[in-house]
């Protein structure tokens, strides 16, 4: 949106210094379900810098990344109340945080490592990039967008825009992107995504460590030439945190204060979990390659003793080139499918059996969207759409609710 400052922005970047910044809003209301009806506003700004020291110093001794971000508003899951956010950029904590503070080194073609503060999201479990965007976030909803939401519910994966200390380690076998190879450590804090921590950077509030791992390949050519590009994810992790089994989420589905006996709660050490995820383009348009169509699909597993959403899907299919002047414009259909852990279904329905009629029954909350993106220029998106989320907060106590939602973003 800026330019390029009169040829400065232009000369930093050959000096090997980027400076960028973002805005981005989301706003929902919910005319039809859920607990009442509403409407809320949420922001995020960041603005950040990666400096290449090979083409600053003339050394290849790595890359330096630096992003703050501020987030501030209110959140309409609070409100339906829903199990995910339907607004991607509310949460972690409204106020100003580093998001990322790491030095990164590339050795040659085949080995890629970054410490520092960082969050796992960039690096495990992540969406794919296409068309030079998000392939995830083309989607308002936290649901899909940035990676699936069931792994951060279910362990401490670090997610956008907390930073923990960690590392990571990326092996490119054939010295391209055909085939990826990577593991890495994470500091584990439940209140990193505290207010009250914007600035935490040590390790006191440690619970552990996460430790994920992941496979990934791809097949076919580019976005725009050669044969129809896949892309496809295998990964896992390993938590060394002491938690409490999945009883201890039972509550958060209940009335306030609704008698929920004497829940079975006891601590478990070590929990785990995996992911799959995949995306195809279905097709490219032949006479302009930039058009053309993608679908994704992506399972997550949680570990059954203590995930609160051991089954997680999520799918989405997203075309660029809409109308035959917009040719950068989105049209985007996805959804989720987020299965609650069967035996918090269980415990409920005995409950009930034994004269408990407040108690309510988890099971599930799915959810569905459509959308468009507008593109007026390069540096700004608008898009509203439309969600419909199926048993908002995993019970059925609220109607199905709709939500109609716009956001708009914008680079510096």
């Amino acid at each position: 949106m800026t330019g390029d400052w009169g040829g400065e922005r232009v000369r930093l970047q050959n000096e090997g210094i980027n400076i960028f910044g973002h805005y981005l809003e989301d706003s929902a209301g919910n005319p039809v379900g859920g607990r009442g009806r509403t409407v809320r506003y949420a922001h995020e700004v960041a603005v950040g810098a990666d400096v290449n020291f090979a083409q600053l110093t003339g050394h290849n001794i790595g890359i330096f990344h630096i992003l703050m971000t501020e987030r501030a508003g209110q959140g309409i899951g609070q409100q339906l109340p829903a199990l995910n956010s339907p607004q991607e950029i509310f949460g972690s904590g409204e106020t100003i945080r580093f998001t990322r503070l790491s030095f990164e080194r590339q050795f040659g073609r085949y080995v890629d490592a970054e410490i520092g503060w960082i969050n796992t999201e960039n690096d495990f479990a992540q969406s794919t990039t296409h068309w030079g965007m998000n392939l995830y976030c083309q989607f308002q909803t936290n649901a899909i967008c940035g990676m699936p939401q069931a792994i951060a519910s279910n362990s401490g994966y670090g997610y956008y825009p907390t930073a923990h200390p960690g590392a990571y380690i990326k092996v490119f076998p054939f010295g391209d992107q055909r085939m990826l190879v990577s593991a890495g450590i994470y500091n584990v804090d439940p209140t990193i995504s505290n207010t009250g921590y914007a600035w935490k950077m040590g390790l006191h509030g440690s619970t552990g460590a996460f430790l994920p791992f992941q496979i990934g390949w791809h097949f076919g050519g580019t976005d725009t030439h050669g044969a129809l590009p896949t892309n496809i994810k295998v990964g896992g992790y390993w938590d060394t945190s002491e938690v409490n089994n999945v009883y201890g989420q039972f509550r958060g589905f209940q009335i306030a204060g609704v008698n929920v006996g004497n829940l079975p709660i006891e601590k478990v050490r070590g929990r785990f979990g995996g992911w799959f995820e995949g995306d195809q383009m279905l097709q490219r348009d032949r006479a302009d390659p930039n058009r053309s169509t993608i679908a994704f699909l992506s399972f997550t597993w949680g570990d059954p003793r203590t995930a609160i959403a051991p089954y997680y899907i999520t799918w989405g299919i997203v075309r660029k080139g809409t109308f035959w002047n917009r040719p950068n414009d989105t049209i985007s259909i996805g959804g989720k499918f987020n299965f609650v852990n069967p035996k918090l279904g269980i415990y409920a329905a005995d409950l009930q059996r034994q004269g408990y009629t407040d108690i309510l029954k988890p099971s599930g909350e799915h959810a569905g969207e459509i959308n468009y993106g507008y593109r007026p220029a390069p540096w700004l998106t608008l898009r509203p759409g439309v969600q419909y989320i199926w048993h908002p907060g995993g019970t059925n106590r609220y109607r199905n609710a709709l939500l109609l939602d716009m956001e708009m973003g914008t680079t510096f």
